[in-house]
């Protein structure tokens, strides 16, 4: 079991308002560093859609997921702090004063915790037919992080939900063929792009199969080459080529270990008050998991939430320090003056 070196604050996620929050405390000058499950930084924005615009954050008209990712991570990381990426949390306990957060390899001291874990632990849901689990890692893949690697390729994606059309619009004119297939002819997807992909079907650049279901996989060797499919009112089978199968199912989180910290829960939903406080001392939460009256789940209102669990963690570690930080412009930290 590995022990890391005692930090003021923990950072539980690395998603936007995590990678913020790391920023933020770096910036009042206390150590840092964020624990998060998923092997790369940006929560949703990484793990879902990261070739996906978003228009509500700050100064930006729009700006791809991948983007808004990389400029906090380049924001959070000038203060030095750490991060120890695929660790899902077990335990909680006091120790010597401060906090112990454990993994099932590794022990992290901190002085005071910022939940940020979003939706909570995520993780691909998986398709259902076992023929498929051989293949997962060998043409099966549940997370799509640049397009470009699918460039040539016939891929075949199952869903109908927002991931799953939004990559079949993505991957139009970039794959040699996209092919979207989904259990029935109702989608969750937004409506804008359903209508994209129905008319690339329209125009003969992709395909649409509808009420349709995995039924096998279809190997040369070791080598995936295609898949059968399965026709749910006729009950008839055929079979289609593919070099990729994209599963597009959504996501299985939960809270975990959280819920036995003693913090105010509702709902998978971290109750906290105007000063993030999350029901036990030293403890704050920021972002999607939290709730309050009149909470909006926006990355805007995350970053806002961030500071302010920050800020009041600073001053619970090091109560000389004043919650209230200042203006940045003024900081000394950032080489500048007081007015």
């Amino acid at each position: 079991m590995q022990t890391h070196d005692l930090v003021d604050i923990t950072i539980i996620g690395g998603g936007p308002t995590g990678l913020f929050a790391r920023f933020y405390a770096g910036m009042r000058g206390v150590s840092a560093q964020i624990v998060d499950a998923l092997p790369q930084l940006g929560g949703q924005l990484t793990a879902l859609y990261p070739e996906k615009y978003i228009f509500d954050v700050a100064g930006f008209s729009k700006v791809l997921a991948k983007d808004l990712v990389r400029g906090l991570v380049e924001q959070s990381a000038q203060f030095g702090g750490r991060e120890h990426l695929g660790h899902r949390l077990v335990g909680l306990e006091e120790r010597d004063g401060h906090f112990v957060l454990r993994s099932e390899s590794a022990e992290f001291p901190t002085r005071s915790i910022v939940i940020a874990a979003g939706i909570g632990a995520f993780s691909p849901r998986r398709l259902p037919q076992a023929c498929a689990e051989p293949w997962y890692g060998r043409g099966i893949q549940d997370a799509v992080s640049s397009p470009e690697a699918y460039r040539g390729k016939r891929v075949v994606i199952i869903g109908g939900g927002d991931s799953a059309f939004d990559w079949a619009h993505q991957l139009n004119g970039i794959a040699a063929r996209v092919t979207l297939m989904h259990r029935s002819d109702r989608f969750r997807a937004h409506g804008a792009t359903v209508a994209e992909v129905q008319a690339a079907v329209a125009r003969g650049e992709s395909d649409l199969f509808t009420f349709h279901e995995l039924h096998d996989v279809v190997a040369d060797g070791d080598r995936l080459c295609g898949l059968v499919i399965r026709d749910t009112k006729a009950k008839t089978t055929r079979e289609l080529p593919a070099d990729v199968i994209l599963p597009m199912l959504g996501y299985v989180s939960d809270l975990g270990e959280l819920v036995n910290w003693g913090l105010r829960i509702e709902k998978d939903e971290i109750i906290v008050n105007s000063q993030m406080e999350a029901g036990r001392a030293g403890i704050y939460a920021a972002g999607d998991v939290t709730t309050y009256p009149g909470k909006l789940k926006l990355i805007a209102a995350g970053f806002g939430e961030a500071a302010t669990a920050v800020n009041q963690a600073v001053h619970w570690v090091y109560p000389d320090k004043k919650v209230a930080p200042g203006h940045s412009s003024n900081m000394a930290i950032f080489g500048q003056s007081p007015d």
